[in-house]
């Protein structure tokens, strides 16, 4: 069974080919990705590699957790599961403006 791991603290220049290729030493990789943001499509730093049994992805962790990838020191261990957020809350749902200065529905000025 496929065994996912998360990888902080990747360089901005790591892609997912050179992850890829960076955790391919410790057995098959199912799966290299690296979080982007979605504005500016820049590394966030941190990314994903699913590795196909569970004694890859330990080799994985092994070989490269607090060892350097790209000029930087990662962290690697195995991801988590997604843990429950509460939504978050925008300008818009908060109702109408208090200030007297516009927004606030019945201001005349």
């Amino acid at each position: 069974m496929a065994k996912k791991l998360y990888v902080g603290g990747l360089a901005y220049q790591t892609t997912d080919e050179s992850l890829q290729a960076a955790f391919a030493a410790a057995g098959t990789v199912v799966s290299a990705v690296v979080i982007k943001d979605k504005f500016s499509g820049q590394s966030k730093g941190f990314g994903f590699v699913e590795m196909s049994t569970e004694d890859e992805a330990k080799a994985a962790i092994e070989m490269w957790n607090e060892k350097e990838l790209d000029g930087r020191t990662v962290k690697v261990n195995e991801a988590r599961p997604m843990e429950d957020r509460p939504p978050r809350r925008d300008n818009y749902s908060r109702g109408p403006s208090r200030d007297s200065y516009g927004g606030g529905g019945g201001n005349r000025y």
